[in-house]
């Protein structure tokens, strides 16, 4: 019996050391292992190397505490039968022990133990945990694929033992205690889900691109960048699918200043650049990277089937994890208001996204529309493209144009409606000379069967009305 208590003792104490250096493993960083090594600490190395890669090596060590747990408990069970009589004292008294082991001996303390002297503690169990994983790793490897397969669902390949929810807790844990503050612990989160985001949930939609034809010179290029607020714009061929490249502001102002007379023949295709293509299902941490190392802002989110599914840049990306950015341009709120402009006429200046239903109710009008919900949105349908500051388009007898832009991504912020103003009906042409003539000329006209022929001063001459359409024609061409 004193063998088997003594055993008993061993196991136990095995399974301390291994919950200690497994708590305190979980919490060295692999930054601050890089750091111990530089200072020439012992055991330093075999952190670094745990630290890197921890899931392995933790399944190694919840593998073998596991063993030492069940031994015990066997242990235990065995000395306690040689001393009673009844199976069932057997069992009350061998249940009663391993509980309060299991939790005092094998749980609290040393949990307490490892977050108390975090660093000494994983120094002194790197070293050991790394030597179970050189022979116990297959084994541990063969039994968590074992789990796996019996347990329904999707498993992880090394098993549930350093997994990103009990960091997420540590995180809220933090938080709870004022360790750090509710818009770190958001930041913090913002990471974590960065890595489970795709392009396609971040990108700006095909719908709300703003785009320019390839066949446009500089100075309608500047013009759309100027009234639309994009320092970067793609250039199209036939459709939005076929995106040739990327026009970027300061490209356009430099050939606009260096060359002035040539800004109205010049193509933006001159001075476009490349731009990167990539899949909507691809991970947006990995396209971070991509963009860095390729000193890339903007790149065009391709669909499964090869057209264009929207636009992502940088700034998309970091929004995911700071919130939305804003400038010193954008307002907080805008409010529903009379405004008189410069001409003297009076608009009343809603949000954009002011729903339609709100809309029809303050103008008394029938707006019938399935698509969209806003009027920014009703002015796109009008329009059938994306506004940008000054579109004008009429729905339900009412006006609406897009009067501000806000936001990094340069949306209507503001739009002003007011009534279609009804056509007046024209005056009749009176002749001067009517009035002049007296009955007996009244009397005068073509009698029946004759046609009426107009005075000689009345009719205009064919050369005159030619060179006045072709006046008009070139005015609407400048």
């Amino acid at each position: 019996m004193t063998t088997l208590v003594l055993v008993a003792v061993l196991t136990t104490t095995i399974a301390f050391l291994l919950t200690a250096g497994e708590t305190a493993l979980q919490r060295v960083s692999l930054r601050r292992a890089e750091q111990l090594v530089e200072e020439g600490r012992t055991g330093a190395r075999a952190l670094e190397r745990i630290a890197g890669d921890a899931a392995p090596y933790l399944a190694v060590a919840a593998f073998v505490r596991v063993a030492a747990e069940a031994a015990t408990a066997v242990l235990v069970t065995v000395a306690v039968d040689i001393r009673t009589d009844s199976h069932l004292q057997t069992a009350l008294i061998a249940v009663g022990i391993m509980v309060v082991v299991t939790f005092v001996v094998v749980g609290v303390s040393p949990r307490t133990l490892g977050r108390q002297h975090t660093e000494p503690v994983a120094l002194v169990a790197a070293p050991v945990v790394r030597l179970l994983r050189l022979f116990l790793g297959p084994v541990a490897k063969l039994l968590v694929l074992f789990g796996n397969a019996v347990t329904p669902g999707r498993g992880y390949a090394e098993g549930p033992f350093a997994t990103e929810t009990e960091l997420r807790e540590l995180v809220d844990l933090a938080g709870e205690s004022s360790v750090i503050e509710d818009d770190e612990r958001e930041m913090i989160h913002s990471i974590f889900e960065l890595g489970d985001t795709v392009a396609r949930e971040v990108m700006v939609p095909r719908p709300d691109l703003v785009t320019i034809k390839a066949e446009k010179v500089l100075r309608q290029a500047m013009s759309l960048l100027l009234r639309s607020g994009f320092s970067r714009v793609p250039v199209v061929g036939e459709d939005t699918d076929d995106v040739l490249g990327m026009l970027y502001f300061k490209d356009v102002a430099r050939a606009v200043n260096s060359r002035p007379g040539t800004a109205g023949v010049v193509p933006v295709t001159d001075v476009m650049r490349p731009v990167q293509r990539i899949p909507e299902m691809k991970r947006v941490d990995e396209l971070l990277k991509e963009m860095q190392r390729g000193r890339q802002h903007v790149a065009v989110v391709i669909d499964e089937y090869g057209g264009t599914a929207g636009l992502i840049t940088i700034e998309d990306i970091v929004e995911e994890i700071v919130g939305e950015i804003t400038d010193e341009y954008d307002r907080d709120s805008v409010d529903v208001e009379e405004v008189v402009l410069d001409d003297g006429t009076v608009r009343t200046r809603v949000p954009a996204n002011l729903p339609v239903d709100d809309l029809a109710q303050m103008f008394d009008v029938e707006i019938e529309t399935e698509d969209v919900d806003s009027v920014g949105g009703l002015l796109s349908t009008a329009i059938g493209m994306v506004p940008i500051q000054g579109a004008v388009g009429e729905v339900a007898g009412l006006e609406l144009a897009a009067e501000r832009m806000a936001g990094r991504r340069r949306r209507v912020a503001t739009v002003l409606v007011r009534r279609v103003p009804e056509p007046e009906p024209e005056a009749p042409l009176e002749d001067p000379r009517a009035e002049e003539a007296g009955p007996d000329q009244e009397r005068a006209g073509p009698q029946d069967g004759q046609a009426a022929v107009p005075a000689a001063d009345t009719l205009v001459p064919r050369g005159e009305r030619s060179t006045h359409h072709e006046d008009e024609v070139s005015t609407s061409a400048r």
